[in-house]
């Protein structure tokens, strides 16, 4: 019996048990695709070679954040299985279930009770799921697993004093910086630890070893600040709080961090923002009753150290996202699941202690009312979690799922409307840019999105005032001015769009777009020069974009510069090998230069990538033609017609090719109709 039971306890079965939970909870989360900003971690193709990996560390502003570490591993893991989501999902739930092993390990070293339900806990916790399903957080789920690694390698050093441990640990925590720099709090946790372990905390043996310690964490968490502001757009009015108002801030956030662990109903990506007045007497309870409940937990310290430490971890774990610095997420909500990830930790120990002594304490018919009780909480958290994996499987149903809970996440109004968008379902996508604008007065990317969506449904105006709307608010902004330069040169107002795409280049010299409408609307204008030199500019930008390189192409060849255009056409399909449109301009540089069967071949080409091409049709049938290969011309033709019936140059190459066959009475009939669509169209006739 007793082997039996020492063989239950093992600690190998137990974070086996844990794995399996996780998988199990989270199995939803391994059908999920990206959502929102995952493309901003899942490595850029700019970034996908060893030179990449290189900027991901030595270059600022290569990745949205500086996080070297977690870029790296999603480096490798883009090697391991490119763009796949399960992968990355599933390297997510194991690294949370590797938190939660370390968890419980840490905690039956330290002799909690109830450190295996802890552990747990955090595995099914509904409040986990955000960090845990979310691609983008796996710099949550990476940096905890080296911050309590590093905590772990600390209680070595602690308790041997040997260098290694100490440098191990160093180590880790750098790591866990590296990954994410909520982990700066860890050197302040351990005090709060070795308080609640020894009662006091002596100068030499606990604070002096982390003062290093404390130093790169400092460092790390204003470094990550100033890159919040600098890179991310951490700044402006969506952040002007004062001291005071960040207090109350704060003191909200404490309370409504606590009140979705101990009650996780309500779960959203989303959360209303508050609106802070320090002029509103109300909202000063909440800092109020926390330093209250900092106190009280203090008075009862001789009687139990426990609950205080559990707090202050709680508490100074979260302090990174109280409100004291400026995170850019702050413009939807001043609260977020995942900012609680680690923080939960001091909760959810809390917890299972006193559950555990509770068990402790009784026997009988409530002893196992109480663990029935246990285990059906566990349960019901762990269902939760189920339905909220759910909520994250792709774009439409992440942010239909936010609104449903949340109908004011003015984010979430705007970019259901792109989703809705793409899919072509134009006016349920402008409904929600109306709403996004509704919420949010002054939201410029609502505004953007609004009348590229008003622009695709002809209302080519309409769409202009929004852009023009865009630009009061936020004059430099390069994207709206190109998107501005397209409408107006949809609407015939070429000389203005090449205004706004001039303005779009200055403002960014590194975006594309606007150099090659600035190509396409020189070319339209006949300014022949300026059209090259803006392709040109735009290869310099990037020398193997197939679409710089085929019109570059179309303007040379326009010109007589025909094996200049070539050169061009043959580097557009090396470098997308199946790009119908230069096979098929390629083709006609060699029918005019008389390479017949060159011609042929990139017109067949052409039509095997895309059978729907009139042109390459009808260049087919006049390559055929000249070969003699009449009855395959006539096919060819034939084909060109019956996709554009007022194709009037194929009517005619087909009445011409039905003529040589002798076939005169068939040709008169495609020569009357080709006469009739010329006239229709005040053409030339044949």
């Amino acid at each position: 019996m007793k082997s039996e039971r020492a063989w239950l306890e093992a600690p190998w079965l137990r974070v086996t048990i844990l794995f399996g939970v996780a998988l199990g909870v989270y199995w939803p989360a391994l059908r999920c695709g990206f959502i929102w900003n995952d493309s901003d971690y899942v490595t850029a193709p700019a970034l996908q070679s060893l030179r990449g990996l290189g900027q991901i560390w030595f270059k600022l502003g290569a990745t949205q954040q500086y996080y070297p570490l977690l870029h790296s591993a999603f480096w490798l893991e883009h090697r391991l299985w490119g763009e796949a989501p399960l992968g990355y999902h599933l390297v997510n739930v194991l690294l949370h279930a590797g938190s939660a092993s370390l968890i419980g390990l840490i905690l039956r070293r330290l002799a909690v009770p109830g450190a295996w339900l802890a552990a747990l806990i955090f595995v099914v916790h509904p409040v986990c799921a955000e960090s845990v399903v979310w691609v983008s957080e796996e710099k949550n789920t990476l940096s905890t697993v080296f911050y309590l690694l590093a905590v772990w390698s600390y209680l070595n050093f602690d308790d041997r004093r040997r260098g290694g441990d100490y440098a191990l640990g160093l180590a880790c925590f750098a790591c866990a910086l590296l990954s994410k720099t909520v982990a700066a709090t860890l050197p302040g946790a351990l005090l709060v630890l070795f308080w609640w372990r020894r009662g006091r905390l002596d100068w030499r043996r606990d604070v002096a070893p982390l003062i290093p310690w404390f130093a790169l964490g400092a460092a790390s968490g204003l470094f990550s600040a100033w890159i919040e502001r600098t890179y991310i757009g951490a700044s402006g009015s969506d952040f002007a709080l004062g001291a005071a108002e960040r207090f109350l801030v704060a003191g909200r956030i404490i309370w409504f961090y606590l009140g979705k662990l101990l009650w996780p109903v309500g779960i959203n990506f989303i959360y209303p923002r508050w609106h802070v007045s320090a002029s509103v007497p109300g909202q000063y309870l909440y800092p109020i009753a926390a330093i209250a409940a900092t106190v009280g937990l203090w008075r009862l310290r001789r009687r139990s150290r426990a609950p205080l430490a559990g707090w202050l971890f709680f508490v100074g774990s979260l302090f990174p996202t109280l409100g004291f610095l400026n995170v850019f997420a702050f413009i939807f909500s001043y609260v977020a699941d995942h900012w609680q990830y680690l923080a939960s930790i001091g909760i959810f120990t809390l917890a299972a202690a006193a559950a555990t002594g509770a068990l402790h304490r009784t026997s009988g018919p409530i002893r196992g009312a109480l663990q029935g009780a246990i285990v059906a909480a566990l349960g019901l958290c762990g269902a939760m979690t189920w339905q909220e994996c759910g909520t994250f499987h792709d774009m439409k149903t992440f942010y239909q799922s936010i609104l449903d809970r949340n109908p004011d996440a003015f984010m979430a109004q705007n970019n259901l409307g792109i989703e809705l968008q793409h899919e072509g379902r134009l006016d349920e996508a402008i409904a929600h840019f109306v709403a996004a604008l509704r919420i949010r007065d002054g939201y410029v990317e609502a505004h953007t999105n609004y009348g590229l969506a008003l622009v695709a449904s002809g209302r080519l105006e309409e769409g202009i005032a929004q852009y023009r709307a865009a630009l009061r608010i936020e004059p430099g902004n390069a994207v709206v001015h190109n998107d501005l330069g397209v409408a107006l040169a949809n609407l015939g107002q070429v000389p203005e769009a090449i205004q706004e795409y001039l303005a779009a280049a200055r403002l960014n010299s590194n975006y594309l777009d606007p150099a090659l409408n600035l190509g396409f609307a020189y070319f339209r204008v006949r300014q022949i020069p300026e059209a090259i030199a803006s392709y040109e500019r735009a290869l310099r930008l990037k020398p193997d974009d197939p679409v710089a390189h085929n019109c570059l192409g179309l303007v040379l060849a326009s010109v007589g510069r025909s094996e200049e255009a070539a050169d061009h056409y043959r580097k557009a399909v090396a470098a997308k090998p199946d790009y119908a449109d230069a096979h098929c301009n390629l083709g006609s540089v060699y029918g005019t230069a008389g390479r017949y069967a060159d011609a042929e071949r990139e017109f067949e080409a052409a039509l095997k990538i895309n059978d729907a091409l009139p042109d390459a049709h009808f260049d087919l049938g006049i390559t055929l033609s000249i070969e003699n290969r009449l009855p395959e011309a006539v096919d060819q033709f034939a084909a060109a017609v019956r996709l554009r019936p007022d194709f009037a140059d194929a009517e005619t190459g087909w009445g011409r090719a039905l003529q040589a066959l002798g076939r005169t009475d068939e040709a008169q009939e495609h020569f009357s109709a080709a006469s009739r669509w010329r006239a229709g169209s005040g053409a030339p006739g044949p």
